[in-house]
């Protein structure tokens, strides 16, 4: 007698951390309106030790520490579901994700056990088409040696287990989709990819039957600041209430003067010496 597969268990993890708590507004704000809430996984917003109120998630902490000790910490302790969404709080959505994709992703993944599945389009990665699709979109399998990284910690799906593999102790995010890019092609694991999500409207990669379903996310930080893709979510923000139109004066002020996130003007340049010390311990 054959034995159906365990149900399989579904979560969206946010991690964020508190020096970027000016953020967490306008990425509620964005998920609220384009987010579809009956997908079904749980969600999780991860800070380091600051306390959260988004309703919808679970705020969880992962305490201090360096990046991929603090995101180990969570999805080993903190988040029991077999498969983790993962996207940061500087990811704000543009356009509706719509909750019949996501059914039809997950019963997937339940069927085939897939270990990572990119969502979002990006020119770094080189695919292969294969015959399935959901939604038009097709799933293509990441050709390993050609695409640059493999390691990137945009919109992705990832086993929980195998996620939490690759977050060796003590890695800086750079350095760990460095670092892990070159762990990755040296195992070669099938790493899948679907065009679900453009990223800051990039154009798909795949050989996709149909892309209406496309959404949309923008990153909004660079280097600590708001970047540029911040403009458009202030004029959006500026047709919604009083407290969203304060917020997008406050956006607005810090993308102007260069402001850090946590409102700092910008740091000064590191001496010569101090970048190359820097990059040896980075390397």
């Amino acid at each position: 007698m054959n034995q159906e597969k365990t149900q399989k268990t579904f979560a969206l993890l946010v991690h964020a951390c508190d020096r970027y708590e000016f953020l967490y507004q306008g990425f509620e704000y964005f998920f609220n309106q384009f987010w579809n809430s009956d997908i079904r996984c749980k969600y999780y917003f991860a800070t380091e030790v600051i306390d959260v109120n988004i309703p919808g998630f679970e705020n969880i902490k992962s305490g201090k520490g360096e990046w991929s000790d603090r995101l180990a910490y969570l999805l080993r302790e903190k988040i029991t579901e077999d498969y983790v969404i993962y996207m940061q709080e500087d990811v704000w959505l543009s356009k509706p994700v719509r909750k019949e994709f996501f059914d039809d992703l997950f019963d997937f993944v339940q069927e085939k056990g897939h270990k990572q599945i990119k969502l979002h389009s990006a020119d770094i990665y080189q695919t292969l088409p294969t015959e399935k699709f959901i939604h038009g979109l097709n799933v293509s399998k990441v050709d390993n040696a050609r695409s640059r990284y493999l390691m990137s910690h945009q919109l992705t799906l990832w086993d929980r287990t195998f996620f939490l593999a690759q977050l060796p102790p003590k890695e800086n995010p750079w350095r760990n989709e460095r670092r892990g890019t070159k762990r990755l092609k040296s195992i070669d694991p099938e790493i899948w990819h679907i065009d679900y999500f453009s990223q800051d409207y990039s154009e798909p990669i795949n050989k996709n039957q149909d892309i209406s379903e496309r959404s949309n996310f923008n990153t909004v930080s660079q280097n600590g600041k708001l970047n540029d893709e911040v403009s458009h979510f202030i004029e959006l923000l500026r047709k919604g209430d009083e407290t969203a139109i304060a917020y997008a004066r406050e956006l607005e002020n810090h993308y102007d003067n260069s402001l850090t996130h946590d409102g700092r003007e910008q740091p000064r340049k590191i001496d010569f010496v101090k970048r190359i010390k820097n990059w040896i311990l980075n390397k």
